[in-house]
């Protein structure tokens, strides 16, 4: 007996409140009122069996553990979730004016981007990002000015006021040439050279009316191609006099100059509005069937290229019965190079590019005028070099020479500008 309670005694330093945990089994009723109820963990002599601490039958039942919190870690992300919402807050100006998607995709296009980064906002192509965007904008009130179809269409009576203009500049030419014939020897050079002037001014406010409407008006202005578009036909009726007189000594006093390419040049402006305009609408059919940039690009070349030889082959009859008319020197090379220049200049500035144009009149008058000035220096002391470039030249070709090559020359060079800067998609939105 004195054995169980050395065990049941607790080890020394231990708490009492082990002690009691121990003991106080004993203390919850009489030491012996009866007969106990077996215990299967006591042993024969009544003992709790001693067993390790780690043993796991007499471990007690731990609760359910938590399943461990998974950390939550800063993915880095790459970019937008959405990437088409940036796009469409960069672009939102350009999608809220737009008419179609043809022109978010026109815009896009005029920002760099091409269809090769249209894969990076998850879009094979420019034209389906824009039809996207286009459908993400809330829709809008129908407007007079913008609720009509959204490119050139068939409007008959616009198309015949536009082309009325254009027919006048020829008239008001023709006219004036016809009241000269008229009167010749019966006026006097002063009445003759005040119905020039007069023919000329109403020639100018004609033509001013066929560019203000039509397609070959230019949304942004042309600049000053007017002013070089001028020097240019000035020096078609006079220059090759002017450069004749100026090699053999002169200049001696007036010289005569040739109306025929003036008439003739008149005369194409209605021929240059419709080869403009079938040109604007053939584009826009092939900006609306092409699903990508450079099937557009290598769809409207050929269509300019059509557009100038068609109008080529109304400037050289025009050309021709202007000079038989007038009784002038034949059709040249000079003239025609200046109606295809002038039609190709205004051709890009109808669609938003007017400063290739103008910087191609202004080499062709810088060449113009630098072939007289050239002679004329040449006759100073020691500079008479300068002037062998033009005495070949004309020796070669004639005095209309240096205006076909000054003329030609930046017809070709912006001929082959047009034929990159109109296959964008950019440079057939609508105004």
């Amino acid at each position: 007996m004195r054995d169980h309670q050395a065990l049941d005694a607790p080890p020394p330093g231990a708490p009492a409140r082990c002690s009691a945990a121990l003991v106080a089994p004993a203390r919850r009723g009489p030491a012996f009122p009866g007969p106990a109820p077996h215990d299967p963990t006591l042993h024969d002599h009544g003992d709790r069996p001693m067993t390790r601490p780690d043993d796991p039958a007499t471990t007690p039942a731990a609760a359910p553990e938590r399943p461990a919190e998974i950390p939550l870690r800063a993915t880095a992300r790459r970019g937008p979730a959405d990437p088409v919402k940036t796009l469409l807050h960069d672009h939102r100006g350009l999608c809220e004016r737009a008419v179609d998607p043809l022109e978010i995709a026109a815009g896009l296009e005029a920002h760099g981007l091409t269809d090769r980064t249209a894969a990076r906002y998850r879009h094979r192509d420019v034209f389906a990002l824009a039809e996207e965007l286009y459908a993400r904008m809330p829709p809008r009130a129908p407007d007079s000015a913008t609720g009509g179809p959204p490119g050139p269409g068939p409007d008959t009576e616009a198309r015949a006021a536009w082309t009325l203009l254009a027919l006048l500049p020829g008239a008001a030419c023709l006219a004036t040439a016809g009241v000269l014939r008229v009167t010749e020897g019966l006026l006097g050079d002063g009445a003759r050279a005040l119905a020039t002037v007069a023919g000329a001014l109403l020639a100018c406010l004609a033509l001013r009316a066929c560019l203000g409407r039509g397609p070959l008006r230019a949304p942004e202005g042309a600049g000053r191609a007017g002013m070089y578009a001028c020097w240019l036909l000035s020096y078609t009726v006079y220059g090759e006099e002017l450069l004749a007189q100026v090699m053999t000594g002169g200049p001696d006093g007036p010289w005569d100059g040739d109306a025929a390419p003036l008439l003739g040049l008149a005369a194409a402006v209605a021929p240059a509005a419709w080869c403009a305009h079938l040109f604007t609408v053939r584009a826009h059919r092939k900006l609306s069937g092409s699903r990508a940039l450079e099937e557009f690009g290598a769809g409207v070349r050929p269509l300019l290229l059509t557009a100038v030889c068609l109008f080529l082959g109304a400037l050289l009859p025009l050309l021709y019965l202007a000079d038989l008319g007038l009784g002038g020197g034949g059709v040249t090379v000079a003239a025609v190079a200046l109606g295809v220049l002038f039609f190709v200049a205004r051709l890009l500035a109808a669609h938003g590019l007017p400063e290739p144009g103008t910087v191609a009149l202004a080499g062709a008058c810088a060449v113009e005028t630098g072939a007289p000035a050239l002679v004329l220096a040449a006759r100073l002391p020691g500079l008479e070099a300068l002037a062998q470039p033009v005495d070949a030249l004309v020796s070669a070709g004639g005095t209309g020479a240096v205006s076909a090559l000054a003329c030609g020359g930046a017809a070709l060079g912006l001929l082959l500008h047009a034929a990159l800067a109109l296959s964008r998609a950019s440079a057939h939105t609508r105004a």
